[in-house]
């Protein structure tokens, strides 16, 4: 960042359009880190605001006041606070809802009185017209004496003057407080306040004292003063409750003159659209009906490219193997590297299908709806409507939904939902249920158009959320913790989802997808083919023990080399490995292969594709390298002669996957999230006895 570049902080209440706003000015040119200290993202991005000028735009989360009531809130208030030259914003810029104006200036005006160069981005103007709204934008202007602007971020109108707004109020460096808060509530009493220190602006200390949250910047001396003023709580409350009020009543003073609502003008279907959405039986029907075609679509539109991408690395493989001399580096990359990046790469079509599927919801304001309908339900088993939202956001990945939970103010129920989201089936395990369905569910239509497959994998999402529901009841039974909750929810407009937003969501999560999970596969690719390759005395020997063992079967030269790659897999080190584990894993219908699978995918659940993959070229000794699903497709079980994936054994894989804790950075991130290792130890053993025990009457019952 160069020195001349202007700090701009992007704040706003939840859906007023910040994320498509932060896209218009920032592009491509966006980067996503974590606050120091805080695993809560923290997205960044660069924007051009004239020939000779950046910013540097900085997107906070959502809040409906900077009085926080969550951890995303207050990264809010600890940004506004900050005195560190790096950090502290030159310009807040405010987004608000032109239909929701009233309450999205509340917020304004507690940044306002911060006394930072704040510019107003009044956002959806393109709607105006369909609610029958006007606003005289010149009187506004002098009425909260800042710059106000008139946007459509989706269709990329008034972004320019945005910029240049920011640009005009970091060049005047002077901001004045909208409302104060001394004129009706004590003077007295704050006038003493702001004598504590010149150093911070009287709303400053007023929400040091109201929050109990102290910048580091402040004084030994600066805190115990303020520390006694809050001998006295009861006042405190009060003059909350007090500001409040008279924030309302001057923001009320100045739309009265600046902004009117005529509904014979509106031209709206939203209620038309909430009757059927929101509805107590339509409702959930049509939200069936669209996770139908969510799973159907899966799998439908994936599967010409999925084969692509499988069949491009069997080439890649076969070509690799014809062209580099033999030797250890042609093994590596023919039975480990290609075949375990194959492992990832084969699956991005069906990930990156279901985040888009997910992103057009949100983008629509379709998501609110289900939260507030999923309410009454939740509720019942110890979580509120908020729940879903991290439930949801954990089809893409367990973390980040973890995280969303910050929003649950009730830590009974945040904890409840940390608890159970791991449950609900992720990006990672959609690789290891679409390979095993693709092998044991034939690819066929019922009712003439809808795929079985298909069915399946949403019998899979639903049997992981229904068994978090199960799980959260429990839990709400047991827990005893005392905790008070209230749900709160915005619904937002329906709107046409911009495609440009859906793009960045979409491209980022499969980056993220491909690059976290690629990283891992590549590196333990690696291993296990070393581990593979190696072994002690008896698999150097492989060649000698395996002709004496066969002479006297006259076995042909195809057959014998088969017999000795089989024998050095089953001698080297990950072998030893895998059959040490086996008494345990047999009872399931697993083999030692599938066992190192197991342990190797605690690290991430979609390194199972990956490590069979290697494993099983490392023990081929085909000439033509296969698919992963022709290998896995190709492979016996020793004992019975029949092949190893069938239908029993694939649906306890399946089932073991539904209920199985196998991801680390999800347990590293729950220790996190709740300060202990209690609940992420119980989360490993109580859903890993879990997935163990449904497993294997799975495979007991359908053998």
């Amino acid at each position: 960042m160069s020195k001349s570049d202007i700090k701009v902080a992007l704040i706003g209440n939840p859906n007023t359009g910040k994320t498509s706003l932060f896209n218009q000015l920032t592009g491509l040119s966006q980067k996503v880190g974590n606050y120091p200290g805080i695993t809560v993202d923290k997205k960044e991005g660069i924007s051009k605001l004239s020939l000779t000028r950046n910013a540097v735009i900085t997107d906070l989360p959502g809040t409906y006041s900077i009085n926080p009531t969550s951890l995303d809130e207050s990264i809010v208030l600890k940004t506004l606070f900050t005195k560190n030259t790096n950090e502290s914003p030159d310009v807040i810029l405010v987004v608000a809802d032109v239909e929701n104006l009233k309450r999205n200036l509340l917020l304004f005006s507690q940044i306002k009185d911060l006394e930072i160069p704040t510019v107003l981005a009044i956002n959806m103007i393109d709607q105006m017209g369909k609610k029958g709204i006007t606003v005289d934008l010149s009187l506004l202007k002098r009425e909260l004496n800042t710059e106000v602007i008139l946007i459509s971020a989706r269709k990329n109108e008034g972004i320019d003057d945005v910029k240049s707004a920011i640009i005009r109020c970091h060049v005047a460096a002077k901001a004045s407080p909208l409302c104060g808060i001394n004129h009706k509530i004590d003077p007295d009493y704050f006038t003493k306040l702001k004598e504590i220190s010149p150093n911070y602006s009287l709303y400053q200390l007023w929400l040091m004292l109201t929050q109990n949250n102290y910048p580091e910047q402040v004084t030994k001396e600066e805190r115990e003063k303020l520390l006694a003023y809050r001998n006295d709580i009861s006042k405190i409350n009060k003059y909350q409750h007090k500001e409040t009020i008279y924030r309302y009543q001057q923001i009320n003073e100045i739309l009265k003159n600046t902004y009117s609502l005529d509904k014979s003008k509106a031209t709206d279907l939203r209620s038309k659209l909430d009757s059927i959405f929101t509805h107590k039986v339509f409702g959930y029907l049509f939200f069936f009906f669209l996770l139908l075609v969510i799973f159907q679509s899966i799998f439908d539109w994936a599967t010409l490219p999925m084969d692509l991408i499988d069949g491009t690395f069997a080439q890649v493989a076969d070509f690799t193997r014809d062209n580099l001399p033999t030797g250890v580096l042609s093994d590596l990359l023919v039975d480990g590297i290609i075949p375990g990046i194959g492992g990832v790469l084969i699956f991005i079509p069906q990930i990156a299908i279901l985040f888009l599927f997910i992103a057009i919801l949100e983008e629509t304001g379709y998501m609110s709806r289900v939260v507030f309908l999923m309410d009454k339900i939740m509720r019942r088993f110890g979580m509120n409507g908020k729940g879903v939202i991290p439930l949801i956001s954990g089809t893409a990945c367990a973390i980040p939904a973890i995280m969303a939970t910050r929003t649950i103010s009730s830590w009974k129920e945040r904890l409840i939902t940390i608890l159970v989201v791991p449950f609900t089936t992720c990006s990672a395990r959609l690789p290891v249920y679409a390979i095993l369905i693709s092998l044991i569910i034939p690819d066929k239509k019922i009712l003439g158009f809808l795929n079985l497959q298909g069915l399946v994998l949403l019998s899979l999402y639903a049997l992981g959320f229904i068994t978090a529901i199960l799980a959260a009841y429990i839990l709400d039974k047991t827990l005893k913790i005392k905790s008070k909750s209230f749900f709160v929810i915005e619904m937002p407009n329906y709107k046409l989802p911009s495609i440009k937003n859906v793009f960045f969501e979409v491209l980022e999560k499969t980056k993220s997808f491909v690059l976290g999970a690629g990283k891992i596969i590549l590196a333990l690719s690696i291993v296990l083919w070393f581990l593979a390759s190696n072994g002690p005395s008896s698999f150097n020997n492989a060649q000698k023990n395996t002709i004496n063992n066969f002479a006297s079967q006259n076995l042909s030269d195809e057959e014998l080399q088969q017999k000795i790659a089989s024998f050095k897999l089953e001698n080297s080190y990950i072998g030893i490995l895998g059959k040490t584990i086996e008494p345990i894993i047999r009872p399931l219908g697993y083999d030692w292969k599938i066992g190192i699978a197991l342990i190797t995918s605690l690290a991430a659940r979609e390194v199972f594709v990956g490590t069979l993959a290697t494993i099983y070229s490392v023990g081929a000794d085909d000439e033509n390298t296969s698919t992963i699903k022709e290998k896995m497709r190709s492979e016996v079980n020793q004992d019975t002669g029949k092949k190893r994936f069938n239908f029993p054994v694939g649906m306890s894989l399946m089932v073991f996957y539904a209920f199985a804790m196998q991801c680390l950075a999800t347990l590293a991130i729950v220790k996190r999230e709740t300060k202990t290792w209690k609940w992420p130890l119980i989360q490993l053993f109580g859903m890993g006895l879990l997935a163990y025990l449904s497993a294997f009457l799975t495979y007991q019952i359908l053998s």
